[in-house]
Order: structure tokens, then sequence, then C-alpha cells
């Protein structure tokens, strides 16, 4: 956790809203401002450049920060989203704002402990962190050792964020939507009912804690990874009790072998193939923090469950289509199961659905690697941010993808960028034709 701050969380609708309401305020004033003072110059200012000043982009990361929970999700979201489609001076906005959290201060912590377990809180404990080791939009999380001497690690939910979602967010819409960041004909709605949708899955504790036992199943036969075992006498909806779990940063590997930073970075692509197609599960923030190593043990540990998606099978089957016909050059099989997908519902012109393909093409290049993709030296990711630049210099070219659709790219996008941190060689072709054979397998036995 990067700040050291405290901050209390604003809990009621109308404190939240006041909250986002002197921001508002504190951004318009700043806006007059800077427009005399511009006009006093003889310049003729744009309402977007008043607003992306270096002191309102602060005023409204420090607010978002301080009042987390769909506020800054919605943030995240667009972030991830838009990716390079959003403007420079947003997305910086939008880094500041992910590097930064607020810890609750004690009083406030200490109420919510009380609410979910009662006057006695403290009593299984032997000892209770009240310091988070760790914190993000949604809660904070804490060290913990129960009477027996078991280490725990316990998250808990900021307080009125479950009640404040849907407010929250369309607060912050209105804000975007006054710098005129977004562009009319995105479907800015539809991304906005997502977000809410999917903060409203991950505020109920109780669902991550059902996603953490199925992921405990699913790789229960995959020794390569560790997932933490839940104290389900201790989660509610707003807290989740697991244990401890002692490993190092995934980016720590960069400092391990060649070898070592192969297998880790083919053992996750080969976990996201196995989400999409096999599971029909996928754990869709590929954020760093949710990934760690264990040098000793040589085993990754999976944290954090809370954005986990079910792929539907339908979905599953067209990304099959889709990365098969990318691997073969398949440009007309490539259409038709984008299109199946759901990338071509609005009207677009040839041009653009060229564009589009382009850049799915491009994405899929490690599959055609004959031998191992070389993601250290590859510039692969300043190609794809290019093709997308391509289409969002010209507004009228912007396209708001299928939701589904962008979860299951920002967590392929995230592993790639994992590869290429770790300089990781990996044949992914290998990798994919070995899941298309298994898959092929178990058909044929049913």
């Amino acid at each position: 956790m990067k700040s050291s701050q405290t901050a209390k969380v604003p809990a009621s609708r109308l404190s939240r809203l006041s909250s986002l309401g002197g921001l508002a305020s504190r951004v318009a004033g700043n806006v007059l401002f800077e427009g005399a003072k511009k006009l006093s110059q003889g310049q003729a200012p744009k309402l977007q450049d008043l607003v992306l000043t270096p002191q309102n982009i602060t005023h409204v990361a420090d607010k978002l920060s301080q009042m987390r929970g769909a506020a800054m999700k919605v943030g995240q979201m667009l972030s991830m989203d838009s990716g390079e489609l959003m403007p420079k001076e947003l997305s910086e906005l939008l880094a500041k704002l992910r590097s930064e959290a607020k810890m609750m201060p004690h009083k406030q912590l200490i109420d919510i402990l009380k609410q979910n377990w009662g006057a006695d809180w403290l009593s299984p404990f032997a000892h209770f962190e009240l310091r988070p080791f760790a914190a993000a939009s949604i809660g904070q999380v804490h060290q913990a050792t129960l009477a027996n001497g078991s280490k725990l690690a316990v998250k808990i939910q900021y307080p009125g964020i479950r009640n404040s979602i849907d407010s929250d967010i369309d607060n912050v819409a209105s804000l975007l939507r006054l710098s005129k960041l977004i562009p009319q004909n995105v479907q800015f709605d539809n991304l906005l009912n997502e977000a809410k949708k999917q903060l409203h899955s991950e505020a109920d504790y109780q669902i991550e804690l059902e996603m953490l036992n199925s992921y405990r199943t699913l790789l229960a036969d995959d020794p390569s990874f560790v997932i933490p075992t839940p104290i389900a006498t201790l989660c509610t909806t707003d807290i989740l009790v697991m244990d401890y779990i002692d490993a190092t940063s995934i980016e720590s590997v960069a400092h391990e072998t060649q070898a070592i930073r192969d297998t880790v970075a083919s053992q996750l692509l080969t976990l996201f193939f196995r989400e999409l197609f096999e599971f029909g599960l996928m754990q869709t923030d590929p954020n760093f923090a949710n990934f760690q190593y264990q040098a000793d043990q040589q085993k990754i540990v999976l944290l954090d469950f809370g954005a986990t998606r079910k792929i539907p099978q339908h979905l599953s089957e067209q990304y099959k289509a889709l990365m098969c016909a990318a691997k073969n050059n398949d440009r007309t099989a490539m259409a038709d199961a984008a299109q199946k997908i759901g990338f071509f519902r609005d009207s677009i012109d040839d041009a653009q659905k060229s564009l589009i393909l382009d850049i799915f093409y491009e994405a899929c290049e490690p599959l055609r690697a004959e031998k191992a993709y070389d993601f250290g030296t590859s510039n692969l990711a300043q190609r794809i941010k290019a093709a997308g630049m391509s289409i969002s210099s010209n507004a009228d070219k912007w396209h708001t993808p299928p939701a589904d659709a962008i979860f299951i790219h920002r967590k392929l996008a995230g592993m790639y960028l994992l590869a290429s941190k770790l300089e990781a060689k990996i044949n992914v072709n290998a990798i994919f034709e070995d899941m298309l054979q298994k898959q092929n397998i178990e058909q044929a036995a049913v």
C-alpha cells in the first residue's frame, strides 16, 4: 500500500453526494478562473482543456480516492475498458487514482468489526493488526493471528459501498460527461451499467467466498498454484477471512532464471486458456497484486476472486473460433466469429471493421509463432496501442465492445504485460494446441 494517510470513508448516500458536489464546485471554480485567464490573454480555450488542468486532475483523484468504492471503480473500469482510447490527461488521472489508497481511521474500522462480529469481536484472535497491509477500491486487508497461532488475512469492506454503488457511478459519470472526455457515439451507459453489475457482485464477499472455493476445486489437481483457504465461520458479506500466505510479489520472478520466468508466465497463460475454454469462469482482474510467488516452492499464489465472471459457453466457442482463424490468417472466419461475439452490432463501415480485425490479428501474433515467443523483445503492446489509436483518432470510429469481451481482453492483456515484464519466452502455440487437443478428446469421450 503506497499511502499511509487515513481518511474516513463517506458512508451515507448524502455524504457521498455532497463529497462529489463539493468536488464539482471546486472544478467548476477552477474552470472559470482558467477560462478568464486565457480569455484575458486573447485565447479561446476549449472546455476539455479547462477541465483537465493539473490542479483539477489532482482534486478529482484525491476526492475519488477518499470515496473509494464505486467512485474509484468506475475510473478503473474505464481505464481498463477503453485503454489507449482515453485522453492522456484522463489516463494520468486514473493512474494516479489506482496508485493511491487511504486507509480507514481506527474508529471507523472497529465500528465495522463490531457490526459484523459483535462487541467481543477480538475474542477469536491472539492479535489483530489495525493497520492494513493492503488497500483497494472496495476494501482493505489486515493481518491477524488466531489463538492457535494461525496467521490470517482479513479483507474488510469500506462502509456504505454496497448501498451507494449506483448513485456513485452515476455521479462520477456526470463528472466525466462534463469534461466531454467520452465521445457521444460510445455506448457509455452500457459500460456504466456493467460497472454497476460488476461492483455489486464484488461488494458481496459471500459471492467472492463462493468463487474462491470454486477455484480451489477447479485447480485442486494443479500443483502450480496456491489458493488461500477461507475461514468460513468468520466470513460475512462485508468481511472475507482466509489463511495468510507468505509470498513475494509476482514481479520478483523477474530476478529468477530464464527457465523459471518462462515457466511462471506459461503457467499463468495456460490458466487463462483453461478459464476461457474449460472452466467457463475467469478471474478478470490481472492486477499484479493479485498474483504472488513462493520461490522456495516455485508456486504461484492466486488472490482476490471478487472480479470473477462466468464465461458463457457460446462465447467460449466463438473465441476459440476467432483465435483459430487469426492463427491461420483467415480474415473471413475472424469476421464471422467477431460478429457472433458482438463486435459488429452497430452499423460500421468496412474500413472500421478491418481496423478492428487488425487488432485481433496483432493480439494473436504469439499464437502464430512456430517456436517460443519472446515477449521481452516484442513490441506487440506498442503495435496494438498504435492500432487502437488509429481508431480513437477519429471519434466517429469509436465502438463499444460487448461487456464480456472487455473483461476477457483485459485478462489476456494483463498476462501479456506480465510476460513482457518477466522477459519470458513462451510457446503460446503449443499451449493453445494442447488445450484444443484435450477438449477434442473430452468431447469425443462424451
